[in-house]
């Protein structure tokens, strides 16, 4: 008797995910750790009104949640005076990403990225057969320009750009990134990754109608709203762009608990400032460690600091190494020259002094090594 077989295409795929997730590693070490700043979560939490909205909502769980996502998406229509026909809700950004990826990436289908962002992006290209090209970093910012380039040189369908940018924390000025989409080729969607747009200065996010044809924004409750777990994002686009989610979807993807507690979120503005302020108070003092031990916080418009430890690669994994044996949780950029870099993730005053303390002795051993 044989096997079921694969298609080729996944026959040729590798068996991995773009990112361990912290409970692989810690089971891995055989115990939890100290300080989880790896991830990008918000250790601030959810609004206490998104909480108790979930909690009442536990008990109708017996209930599919609403696959229209209805008043979530009616409500996010009114927050960015939009129609509801221009708002798509999902799980996450991350699977906002496959669906877009699934809809336009066909074996062959080109799409753009740059070398070293947002993996997740890669591995949904992969996935459905497309081929990935890759444009430099310019400095620690993604280079719109060069995007935009190669995107005409190959004729990609899709390109992907973070602002800010995950995982350096760079950030450009909305008019840059609105360029950017006037100068794409013809029949080239912008998928536009505003994941941390909540923390980040006025003026970043661009000044794009929601009708434009030929960007598609996604943001997400993951990062300022504090609800990681709950795993809704949404996408803000053109209504014939949005309607082609609704050939692919899972339509009883999102969990009605999450519903609820997205809808409360988003009126709550008072909770939103309250997490800015700490978020702000946060990277400050990851700075203020960084530069106490000779090494540079690199500016940041996310929830979290990218510092440059001031060699290479291997220097910078070292240290990461050291921290995560001593049980705080970071992560560091994957691509030359960023993974010069660790990225430390914004966290409550406990867990930024455990970083405080672990990271002089992660330096000591990786200096000695």
């Amino acid at each position: 008797m044989t096997h079921p077989r694969l298609t080729p295409l996944a026959a040729s795929l590798p068996a991995t995910v773009p990112f361990v997730g912290p409970e692989a590693q810690e089971r891995a070490r055989g115990q939890a750790f100290i300080a989880r700043l790896g991830a990008n979560e918000s250790a601030f939490g959810p609004s206490p009104r998104a909480i108790a909205a979930m909690q009442t909502a536990a008990g109708e769980v017996w209930m599919y949640g609403d696959p229209e996502s209805h008043d979530l998406r009616r409500a996010l229509a009114a927050h960015h005076r939009t129609g509801i026909d221009n708002i798509m809700v999902g799980e996450g950004i991350d699977g906002l990403l496959g669906l877009l990826v699934r809809l336009y990436i066909g074996a062959g289908d080109g799409a753009v990225t740059s070398d070293g962002a947002y993996p997740t992006f890669n591995y949904h290209v992969a996935g459905f057969g497309g081929v990935l090209h890759k444009v430099p970093y310019a400095g620690d910012h993604e280079d719109p320009a060069a995007l935009v380039t190669k995107a005409h040189e190959t004729g990609a369908k899709l390109v992907y750009i973070a602002n800010p940018d995950n995982p350096m924390g760079s950030w450009h000025q909305g008019p840059v990134i609105a360029q950017m989409a006037a100068d794409l080729p013809t029949g080239c969607l912008l998928l536009l990754d505003e994941a941390y747009i909540d923390l980040a200065p006025d003026g970043t996010a661009p000044e794009i109608p929601a009708d434009t044809p030929n960007v598609i924004r996604l943001r997400t409750f993951s990062k300022g709203h504090g609800m990681a777990g709950a795993r809704v994002g949404y996408a803000i686009g053109a209504a014939d762009v949005i309607a082609g989610f609704n050939k692919v979807r899972n339509h009883f993807g999102m969990c009605r608990i999450s519903q609820a507690g997205a809808l409360a979120a988003l009126q709550d503005s008072a909770w939103m400032d309250h997490v800015r302020a700490a978020v702000a108070q946060s990277r400050a003092e990851i700075g203020r460690i960084a530069s106490a031990h000779g090494l540079t916080a690199l500016p940041s418009a996310t929830n979290f600091v990218t510092i440059d430890c001031g060699r290479d690669g291997a220097f910078a994994r070292a240290v990461l190494s050291g921290l995560v044996a001593d049980g705080v949780f970071v992560r560091m950029p994957f691509v030359a020259p960023q993974d010069r870099c660790i990225r430390v993730s914004c966290g409550t005053p406990d867990q930024i002094a455990a970083f405080a303390r672990s990271l002089p002795i992660a330096l000591g051993q990786a200096k000695m090594g």
